[in-house]
């Protein structure tokens, strides 16, 4: 049974075996795309999740698209800083409300800290929210802003004797990087569009050796 199945497979013409190339390609490129909208819309949900602060919700949605994208093949463009680039998997995203959050979160208690605070210059919040209120209007800033944040945190430096608070609200405050989420999908993986695709490579390849060979007799015709 071996050696009938071999000999019916080499009588497959080589036109024959582009014929059926076509549609696989095809089929492979609508397998891919299906797999790439899944992560986007996994992606995009968890991204709705983080506008909603909703941290339960977020997690549940993480869970999910690593999930999806661990078992499953995902192609992705992504830009790296303005060239566009193919990636295997969801490219960066980030839980920008969620690190809003927590950066909030310590610079308010750096302002219940500073309530009774005995400086010399003086209530050290106090003078930096006001030092950050012009550029903040100017700017459109809330005060849960990334860029408001950040200038708190610049003119709070500025006093000496605020060093230590300092160094205490930049430990409270998490690494950005704790809330930038990057998940790689396998180059192959076992589902209908790896198979597909598996498919696809056998039949590339057995075109390329027919090539290779058909190639090879002509010029030996020539040279004998």
């Amino acid at each position: 049974m071996k050696k009938l199945k071999r000999i019916k497979f080499h009588r497959v013409k080589t036109w024959q075996l582009l014929v059926i190339l076509v549609p696989l390609l095809f089929v492979d490129a609508t397998l891919l795309r299906f797999d790439h909208v899944k992560m986007t819309e996994l992606r995009e949900a968890v991204l709705l999740a983080d506008e909603e602060e909703s941290d339960e919700d977020i997690l549940n949605g993480l869970e999910e698209l690593k999930k999806f994208v661990f078992s499953n093949i995902v192609i992705n463009i992504v830009d790296d800083n303005g060239e566009k680039k193919i990636t295997f998997g969801t490219g960066p995203f980030y839980l920008e409300h969620q690190y809003i959050r927590a950066a909030n979160k310590a610079l308010q208690e750096a302002k219940d800290n500073l309530a009774s605070d005995n400086n010399p210059n003086g209530n050290i919040y106090a003078l930096a929210s006001e030092a950050c209120k012009e550029p903040a209007i100017v700017n459109g800033w809330t005060w849960d802003h990334p860029g408001y944040i950040n200038c708190m945190l610049s003119e709070i430096q500025k006093y000496p004797a605020a060093d230590e608070l300092v160094d205490k609200v930049a430990a409270k405050i998490p690494s950005t990087e704790l809330y930038r989420k990057d998940y790689a999908s396998p180059i192959w993986a076992p589902t209908l569009t790896g198979f597909m695709l598996l498919v696809t490579l056998i039949i590339l390849v057995v075109i390329f050796i027919r090539m290779i060979i058909w190639i090879f007799l002509r010029l030996s015709l020539i040279f004998v």
